[in-house]
């Protein structure tokens, strides 16, 4: 890549200009050959046997295990039901409150059943973690459930046992132990009320020398133990984001991680309202790695690790809090951005603004933003405190290491070990696997055969959140009743039933004892109120039905600064060592979870392997995420267009023989670089993120399992945990990287589907938006006068009323009439989607939620490398700006699902009327009439168009047949799909408007009007990817109806609202509201980039 003249083009252009990857913005020939092979000529063809046969091997769980050869799945007998049970009504869905547990904390779903089995998760609108969103981890939870490699069973070395052998065998151990010294339990985070209560008062009680633990390998103890400095006790903030007016955020992801992060997601978005720009929030960012909420950010500096406790300090001196100096180090550019900010925080009233940090960051940090957020008058206004959620708050850091230090002296003579998984995710410089091969019994309770399941004497089949009773907290305390929907499987069993088997109580169901710990906490003199209002049986019923338990919110504490303990650690930080530059010969590395995986308890889930990732769009694989500037610096090529020459013996995975002669856009051949801290190392591919700071790489946890099942094990990503350390989980200095000279295929998505550059994203401004509401139109007009549109201006420097925009008019491209749709009256609906894309943070939430909703199988990454992945709505992230200023750059989301056109140009090109217009205006796939000559796919411009190559789906497992939606057809080979607006359900609404309309004719005795009494509710359908969008940046309805949310916000915002490639005349119904962000001033400068 010739840089210099990359730079002089983007310094030279005019108006604003988006770019996805750096081999677009640099347009070299590569690149341009990429894009003409859209449709190769052997796109359809495989390309090598031997990654046929890989590809066999990732079938199970998640792809095809048979009927490659043809294009009809494999037949198979129907056996009618006899007698469906109690309640199920054949066609009908059921929906059922529950909560999916993540790292210990609960978020509320509603899970669909269809007759007897979950097929999909929404979110509960009644839960404060949920408010009826819901995060990919809960949307893919259905296909964990049903994941066949979980087929292990109960086992002792090796050989089958059942249920009572293990009591028995447990029994024994405990009793022959005095009290239980020796018998250590290793369990993840839990928050489970009734499981505390049956540990602490009955394990514990009956064997009290029993040691307890508690390891989470994605969770940091760092914020809790710095608000006992500041305050004197162990506390765990609440923040009320909606409140705040201004926003400063220290390497927090408040908008894509965490416990909480859906609830702060919503209360975000609502001041984000393009309807009231004057009240739109202020969001500032601070950030080691480019995250969702940075992506979001008004302002963000791209910092290491390290130096972003001394911003904290800075910030703080600014500020003037007592007995903080200014820090040495940091650039111009920090300084200059610390005292903007400091500023824009104090002008603003008491109490309307907000400091938030990362868990990742170190103690210190936490103090001085308490001290910080004190200053401010934000504590009772934008940020609580409550007692800390998850039981024995503050040991994990620490516990594990004393585990370790207990085993390699003998006296660990029992572990039992609760869905952790130890041997691989416990820090390097632990020795975990050496230690625990002297323990001589060895115990481990999980979803899968795991890497240490395998060198454990029992393995024990646990049950899945769908499959049990259980009960667990959210962020803020709120407990909820966890209910099965359907028996366990394969076998697994729950370990409260363990434990209540263990006890003196040994005859009782988990349900039994779920509901006695309910009853006997209703039964406390504390809920005397509530005994008064409502019988027992009532309240836990309305408990189960509302997915929340009432009165189990935490109560915020009263707290007060700790002055003396504030200047201790001030005075410890200014005591600290001296500040270190940093260089490509001492590296930072950073540890984070992974957006797909998260710490490899997902690793085995084909859906989140092939959901490409928000800021890197990689899929199938982690890498080593570092700046433009760094991997200049160590001679990193960037080429990744071309396909290099291969000597044998390059690649380990058979990568080497994808070739060149499928996909849309080829795939991503990259350096690998070899990772070198404190004596360990590993190899990893190199990923370039413009944004990234300099000097720093970032690594994801959760790949390269041993031992995760078929789909996850075998060349799925690298284990950084070998790198991290018990001591440095979240990032250290010290880090050497060298180039291999070897390359690896990365399979990336950020160069498909592309639309040769046009004005697709629009991006503007508060103050901009005030000075001329004109600008998004205009940017899309092509005109000479993007460069201003939506900015900010200096006085005097420019106006807008010198050009008359409306001069301008549009110049149609399109080859086709115009559209006839015009002259047809949609009598009833004429369905349409507007995507905010102020609001929309790319959590991806939507593509595993159309995933999950409409049977959309899952390819492999050679699949992916070839253009072919199925999913119907995909996210693209375009940057704009200088790819060597991190902090100048910015980033935007746009999701694209099918347009709907009116004017389709699919449906004018297919021969056997395949994709046509449907009554209500939608452009529907008729699956059986497909005859596979993918005009319809070659005419889309806007790429949303998907076909089956191959024989994608799962017809072989059993399992696998249960978590498709019956309400959708599951395409085989052969066919073309695309996103229906979720047909089934505005169908579904359809039947039930009819019935409703003929229950009130009968009851009024008179004919039926369909026209008045058949009539759809506005909000009666939600689309999958609707449902689940956190931010609520997905708007669905009816746009005949001008009383629905979509007709009002239409003409409330029309200025804002526009289409994308609408010079083609394609007239499409899914449209977007233009991004609008409130900068600073002080901060903002003018010209190309900055928005």
């Amino acid at each position: 890549m010739d840089l210099e003249s990359v730079l002089n083009k983007l310094e030279s252009s005019e108006g604003k200009q988006y770019w996805r990857s750096l081999d677009e913005l640099a347009q070299g020939e590569g690149f341009q050959e990429m894009i003409q092979r859209e449709f190769p000529r052997q796109a359809a063809e495989w390309t090598d046997p031997v990654t046929r046969r890989r590809f066999l091997t990732l079938m199970s769980a998640s792809l095809a295990l048979a009927g490659l050869s043809g294009c009809r799945p494999p037949g198979g007998k129907i056996v009618p039901n006899i007698k469906d049970p109690d309640g199920v009504i054949p066609g009908k869905s059921m929906f059922f409150a529950t909560a999916m547990p993540l790292a210990g904390y609960g978020t509320g779903l509603l899970a669909e059943s269809n007759q007897g089995r979950p097929t999909k998760i929404e979110g509960n609108v009644d839960h404060p973690a949920s408010l009826g969103a819901t995060d990919v981890f809960a949307q893919a939870s259905v296909l964990g459930l049903y994941d066949p490699d979980r087929e292990a069973g109960l086992t002792y070395v090796g050989k089958p046992k059942s249920w009572d052998d293990l009591v028995a065998n447990l029994k024994a151990e405990l009793t022959k132990l005095p009290k239980g010294k020796g018998f250590y339990l290793l369990t993840e985070t839990i928050t489970s009320p009734s499981l505390v209560y049956q540990l602490e008062n009955e394990l514990l009680k009956d064997y009290p020398e029993v040691t307890w633990i508690q390891h989470e390998p994605a969770a940091s103890d760092n914020g809790i133990a710095g608000l006992a400095t500041a305050f004197g006790s162990a506390l765990q903030p609440l923040y009320s984001v909606e409140k705040a007016d201004v926003i400063l955020s220290f390497d927090a992801d408040l908008l894509g991680r965490g416990p909480a992060h859906l609830r702060y997601t919503r209360e975000f978005s609502k001041r984000r309202d393009l309807e009231k720009l004057d009240s739109m929030t202020r969001l500032y960012v601070v950030e080691s790695t480019l995250t969702n909420t940075g992506v979001k950010a008004d302002h963000r500096l791209a910092l290491r690790a390290m130096e972003i406790e001394r911003m904290a300090y800075l910030v703080a001196f600014h500020l003037k809090i007592e007995g903080v100096a200014k820090p040495k180090g940091l650039s111009a550019d920090a300084h200059l951005w610390a005292g903007a900010v400091a500023d824009d925080l104090s002008t603003k009233g008491k109490g309307t603004t907000l400091v938030i940090v990362g868990d990742e960051q170190p103690e210190s940090v936490h103090v001085i933003v308490a001290a910080i957020n004190d200053k401010l008058g934000n504590i009772g206004k934008t940020v609580s405190y409550i007692d800390p959620v998850h039981a024995r708050a503050g040991e994990r850091s620490k516990s594990l290491r004393s585990l370790v230090d207990d085993m390699n002296a003998g006296k660990v003579k029992a572990l039992f070990i609760l869905n952790a998984n130890p041997v691989y995710s416990a820090g390097a410089d632990l020795g975990f696997k050496a230690a625990f091969d002297k323990v001589p019994q060895r115990y481990r309770m999980g979803l899968f055969h795991d890497e240490t399941s395998r060198l454990c004497h029992w393995h024990i089949p646990d049950s899945h959140f769908l499959e049990s009773w259980g009960d667990v907290r959210a962020f803020d305390g709120t407990a909820t009743v966890i209910q099965p929907l359907i028996a366990p499987l394969y076998f697994g069993h729950n370990f409260q039933e363990l434990l209540g088997g263990l006890s003196s109580r040994p005859n009782r169901d988990t349900s039994a004892i779920v509901k006695d710990f309910w009853k006997n906490w209703y039964e406390s003199p504390a809920q005397t109120a509530l005994r008064s209002s409502v019988p027992f049986e009532k309240f836990f019923r309305k408990s189960l039905h509302d997915g929340l338990v009432e009165g189990t919110r935490a109560l915020t504490k009263l707290v007060k600064l700790q002055v003396e303990a504030v200047a201790s650690t001030i005075k410890k930080f200014e005591a600290s060592s001296e500040w270190k530059e940093g260089s490509k010969d001492n590296l930072e590395i950073t540890f984070r979870p992974d957006e797909s995986v998260f710490d490899g308890r997902f690793a085995n889930n084909g859906w989140l392997l092939e959901m490409p990732k928000s800021t890197t769009k990689i899929t199938w694989d982690n890498a080593a995420i570092m700046s433009y500037q760094t991997a200049l610096d160590l001679g990193v090529s960037l080429n990744t267009e071309k396909r290099p020459e291969l000597a044998d013996g390059v690649y380990r995975s058979p990568a080497k023989s994808y070739g060149f002669t499928g996909g849309e856009h080829g795939r991503a051949y990259v350096d690998t670089i070899k990772l070198t801290i404190q004596g360990r190392d590993l190899v990893l591919p190199v990923w370039v993120v413009p944004g990234h700071p300099d000097n720093t790489i970032s690594v994801q946890l959760g790949y390269g399992r041993e031992r995760a099942g078929k789909v996850g094990t075998r060349d799925v990503g690298a284990d950084v945990y070998k790198l991290r350390t018990s001591s440095e989980p979240w990032y250290a200095l010290g880090l050497k990287a060298v180039t291999t000279g070897k390359q690896h295929v990365l399979a990336c998505t950020q160069s498909h589907h592309y639309m040769e550059g046009r004005h697709l994203v629009r991006s503007g401004t508060v103050e901009g938006t005030k000075e001329n509401p004109n600008w998004v139109e205009a940017m899309g007009s092509g005109g000479e006068h993007d460069e201003h549109a939506g900015h900010d201006h200096k006085p005097g420097e420019h106006k807008h009323e010198e050009h008359k925009h409306e001069e301008h008019g549009k110049t149609s491209l399109s080859l086709l009439p115009e559209a006839v749709s015009e002259k047809y009256a949609y009598k009833q609906h004429k369905w349409g989607m507007i995507i905010n894309l102020t609001t929309c943070t790319g959590c991806t939430a939507c593509v595993v939620a159309c995933q999950a909703e409409n049977n959309i199988p899952v390819v492999g990454k050679m699949e992916v490398t070839r253009g072919r992945e199925m999913h119907w709505i995909r996210i693209d992230r375009y940057f704009e700006g200088n790819p060597l200023k991190a902090n100048s750059l910015k980033a935007h989301y746009q999701p694209i699902p099918c347009m709907q056109c009116e004017n389709a140009p699919c449906e004018q090109v297919c021969p056997v009327a395949a994709t046509v217009h449907s009554y209500d205006g939608l452009n529907d796939m008729v699956y059986n009439r497909c005859v596979v000559t993918r005009y319809c796919s070659n005419n889309c411009p806007y790429k949303v168009r998907r076909f089956n190559f191959l024989q994608y789906t799962d017809y072989a497992s059993v399992s696998m047949k249960m978590v498709n939606n019956p309400e959708v057809t599951v395409r085989s080979r052969g066919v073309m799909e695309k996103c229906t607006y979720c047909v089934q359900r505005i169908r579904a609404a359809e039947i039930e408007a009819e019935k409703r309309g003929k229950l009130k004719a009968e009851r009024e005795n008179r004919a039926l009007d369909r026209a008045k009494d058949c009539q759809i509710k506005d909000g009666e359908i939600v689309t999958a990817c609707q449902a689940a969008c956190p931010a609520e940046a997905i708007i669905f309805g009816d746009l005949v109806d001008p009383n629905s949310r979509i007709a009002k916000l239409q003409k409330k915002v029309a200025k804002m609202n526009y289409s994308i490639l609408e010079e083609l005349n394609t007239r499409p119904r899914t449209t977007y509201l233009a991004e609008v962000r409130n900068p600073n001033p002080k901060l903002e400068t003018t010209g190309k980039g900055h928005g």
